[in-house]
């Protein structure tokens, strides 16, 4: 009997068959193991984005929910909730968070590379996209410099589950007490001194009058710390994986860095870090001879209609000129990734340096340490040999 079981290591390490065979053989498919609906072909997934009355984001979007997050959060809202916080956090991180950054993560990109300029191999993870992506988050936010470590740490374990317990182990919701209490004096210091920094502005952000009250400015730092962190530090090590897996469209993309966008986009299909996330049913649907009941949660396995043959020809294989419109990289509806535009420009340019100063590489590992996770999916470690 086939079995879909998301806190499995055996998913985390590979869950395309998974995919295929959910796709293939049970495109409504109800698993025991994350006791809810589980939905994989792309159009279904594209329908239940964009019907937030019916697939709500509201008691939580993660497949494993921290406590107290839903309801506080862009992704765990809905209209017109969603449509007021989704309008003011905009407005702050569309001005302060992508304006001028080329420069600030170019250098970041820099000072992880000249860290590693030598050495034969190094762990691509470790040594620089988590790097980058602290570093340049630090800038954004203005934290303090001496948190650094504690804070990615952190951001680590907040997107993590035991999969042995099927569940948030005491780490994981620890993690997530910690980062609430630290973006809470955040915003307590930023009221008393305002700076040029993302919590200024979202503190001071207002849009027809309406400002962010302050538990929904800690819950955004909250989230935005685990994203930029993780979730981008997750995606910068996804596309150095692929591209250590296929040399020609590396060397392709090292000779001309203007096929870069592309080349992330297709990235972004082929192997997205945000795999699952969930919406809570407010009645009934009949899909695929299943009936699904109000109350349920499903499933959205981004990961799987990425790969869905009937949208996207040759779906598994990785193709730089593909330029796939559509793809669930960042989700969709109105609960699509609100930090694209920073996630699309720190990716070209992190990958712009990279490849500059180390054009040749392959990965190391045959087997790769994945980060136990229901929602995310990339590596804990990703060893390259320079070339």
């Amino acid at each position: 009997m086939f079995r879909f079981d998301p806190y499995s290591p055996a998913v985390d390490a590979d869950p395309f068959p998974f995919y295929k065979t959910l796709r293939d053989e049970h495109p409504c498919f109800w698993s025991e193991e994350a006791n809810m609906w589980v939905l994989s072909r792309y159009d279904d997934i594209v329908t239940a984005l964009n019907d937030w009355e019916t697939y709500s984001s509201a008691k939580g979007n993660l497949m494993d929910e921290m406590p107290n997050r839903a309801g506080n959060t862009l992704g765990t809202t809905d209209p017109p909730r969603h449509d007021r916080l989704r309008s003011i956090v905009q407005f702050a991180f569309t001005k302060k968070a992508v304006e001028g950054l080329t420069e600030p993560v170019r250098a970041s990109a820099n000072r992880a590379l000249d860290a590693v300029q030598g050495e034969k191999t190094f762990d691509f993870v470790g040594d620089v996209s988590s790097k980058v992506t602290v570093d340049v988050l630090f800038g954004l936010f203005n934290l303090p410099r001496e948190n650094e470590r504690m804070v990615r740490d952190k951001a680590v374990l907040m997107v993590q589950s035991d999969p042995r317990t099927r569940q948030k182990g005491p780490e994981h919701l620890a993690a997530f007490q910690w980062m609430s209490e630290y973006a809470k004096e955040l915003v307590e210091l930023r009221k008393c001194e305002p700076g040029d920094d993302l919590i200024t502005a979202l503190i001071q952000a207002e849009v027809a009058g309406e400002k962010l009250a302050d538990r929904e400015v800690q819950m955004t730092i909250t989230t935005l710390i685990m994203a930029g962190i993780e979730s981008l530090s997750g995606f910068l090590a996804m596309f150095a994986l692929n591209l250590a897996d296929h040399a020609d469209a590396r060397r392709r993309l090292a000779a001309n860095p203007a096929l870069i966008p592309d080349a992330i986009e297709e990235s972004l299909r082929f192997n997205t870090s945000a795999q699952r996330f969930r919406r809570c049913l407010q009645e009934d649907v009949e899909l695929h001879g299943q009936t699904m009941r109000a109350g349920d949660f499903v499933c959205l396995a981004y990961g799987s209609g990425n790969r869905d043959e009937r949208r996207f020809a040759n779906a598994h294989l990785y193709d730089i000129d593909r330029k796939p419109k559509g793809h669930l990289g960042f989700g969709g509806g109105v609960h699509a990734c609100l930090g694209t535009a920073f996630a699309r420009l720190a990716a070209r340019v992190a990958c712009e340096e990279f490849l500059k100063r180390v054009p040749e590489f392959v990965r190391v590992q045959d087997q790769l340490p994945w980060m136990p996770s229901t929602t995310f999916r990339s590596p804990t470690r990703l060893e390259l040999a320079v070339g």
